[in-house]
């Protein structure tokens, strides 16, 4: 059973005082860059145990009569139609989705800015279907000589180009589908049209990664770096917060880059700077609720394995790189890793070994090892995952869950009429046969009951899963590493 080693109720009421705290510092109202995922950060929940993915959105519950949320997007992103890796739909969709998610759960979304903008017709469309859904949306636009020349940006050509967006409350988290999309910016432009209309408002960074008060080679902090291999963040050691206040804390190279620059800009707008540093900047107090770091130390570890696996399957399919495994690589060395740490990938690799064929391996939440081997009529992960619920639930290892003329017709419907060529059956589609013959067998209603116990579980295959099993592996909370090869005669993920 993995150990906890992260208080979330100390957390959630921690976290929302110190927000409190920063907006009275600034007279009442607060911007607050609000970095990283709102809704499922599964990063934080794997590396920190204990933590909900859901922590940050429950923290904001708890500030939601003075909270209002602005959602940006970035103008070029809608035109590229950039597309979120993790949830495999567009920015612009992801704004929807969020704005829904955010209204259904009682969170104001007051607006919608999109940045950068010069007159793309994709954001002119997503303008007006925002405007048809009652959504209010300002443009903010790219300012000549950004983010040198302070002369440009602090004038009528810079910031006052941009359209002041109209906000109610005393606490406005400026939120985006992901990065690049312009927060800070948002908040800065924001800070310059208050001032210009007297109204003191101040600005405020909520980022839970890299962790500031614990040390730089924290295996938590090494995690973050492996997990941003692709945005080539690197960790570093605040120099700003050392010089002023004789304190080593941790930061990241685009904080501590851009901080003179913020620095000269608040003075500009506020007539002093409200910080010495950019962990000043900073309100994460998710190092302070850290209550096991041995636990929270071996859950990094297994996450930065899990994040090497990922880059060499990224760069497999043709979307990453070279640079980010040898970055992880480098990483793992600092964080004393290796890949043999992680116990699917033995189980995994030695199934294969035995039965020459593709193979999965899973642990389950007490360290036992489950597998499972390509046959006729089950691909691997589907197997494994039924000797998973079938071990979690004391059934026996040789009673069929599903019998073969259940499987059977499936497998013509498959590849008889839907064109597919593999008779195989999919994870969903074991999913679902099995939830047809709970019906009529309750011994298999007994192996369904055990799902939730999944979550949490490791997984480890033989070959890159489809699209379809990789989604299922996601949405049981399974945590899922493959080897950086297709099936045989493949050359793509399905």
């Amino acid at each position: 059973m993995s150990k906890i080693g992260f208080d979330n109720d100390k957390y959630l009421k921690m976290q929302s005082e110190h927000i409190r705290q920063r907006i009275e510092k600034f007279g009442g109202k607060l911007y607050l860059e609000f970095g990283g995922k709102l809704f499922d950060d599964f990063h934080a929940s794997r590396v920190l145990p204990g933590f909900k993915p859901d922590s940050k959105l429950q923290m904001l519950l708890q500030l939601k009569e003075e909270a209002e949320i602005v959602i940006v997007i970035n103008s070029a992103d809608i035109e590229k139609n950039k597309i979120r890796g993790d949830l495999g739909i567009t920015y612009d969709v992801d704004v929807l989705r969020l704005i829904g998610l955010f209204r259904k759960i009682g969170l104001y979304v007051g607006s919608v800015v999109l940045t950068q903008y010069e007159g793309q017709a994709a954001a002119d469309n997503f303008q007006k279907r925002l405007e048809t859904l009652g959504i209010k949306t300002y443009k903010h636009y790219i300012i000549a000589g950004y983010p040198s020349n302070l002369q440009v940006i602090l004038s009528d050509k810079g910031y006052g180009k941009n359209e002041y967006i109209e906000t109610s409350r005393q606490l406005v988290v400026v939120t985006a589908p992901g990065p690049g999309s312009g927060k800070m910016a948002t908040c800065l432009s924001q800070l310059y049209h208050e001032h210009e209309r007297g109204i003191t408002a101040g600005y405020a960074k909520f980022e839970t990664f890299p962790i500031w008060n614990i040390p730089l080679k924290h295996p938590v902090n090494i995690a973050y770096e492996a997990a941003t291999a692709d945005l080539n963040d690197v960790n570093m050691i605040d120099p700003f917060h050392l010089e002023a206040y004789g304190q080593t804390t941790v930061n990241y190279n685009r904080d501590v880059e851009v901080f003179p620059l913020l620095s000269a800009i608040f003075e500009r707008i506020l007539g002093e700077s409200p910080y010495k540093s950019p962990t000043d900047m900073g309100v994460n107090m998710a190092g302070n609720c850290i209550i096991d770091d041995e636990a929270v130390c071996e859950a990094a570890r297994q996450e930065i394995i899990r994040r090497y696996y990922e880059a060499l399957c990224s760069e497999r399919l043709g979307r990453g790189s070279k640079e980010e495994i040898y970055k992880i690589e480098l990483l793992m060395n600092q964080a004393g890793v290796k890949v043999d740490q992680r116990k699917t990938v033995a189980a995994a690799l030695e199934k294969q070994e035995q039965t020459g064929d593709t193979a999965a391996a899973m642990e389950l939440s007490d360290g036992t090892i489950v597998t499972g081997k390509t046959t006729d009529l089950l691909g691997a992960s589907s197997a494994m995952l039924i000797n998973a619920l079938k071990t979690l639930a004391g059934i026996d290892d040789a009673e069929l869950l599903i019998s073969p003329s259940v499987i059977e017709p499936i497998q013509e419907l498959k590849t008889k009429h839907l064109g597919n060529a593999n008779p195989r059956l999919h994870t969903d589609e074991v999913l679902i046969a099995l939830s047809i013959c709970a019906v009529t067998n309750p011994t298999v209603q007994l192996a369904l009951n055990e799902l939730p116990k999944l979550s949490g579980c490791e997984v480890h295959s033989t070959v890159i899963l489809s699209h379809v099993d990789e989604k299922v592996f996601k949405r049981l909370g399974i945590n899922l590493t493959c080897e950086p090869k297709f099936q045989e005669n493949k050359y793509y993920q399905s």
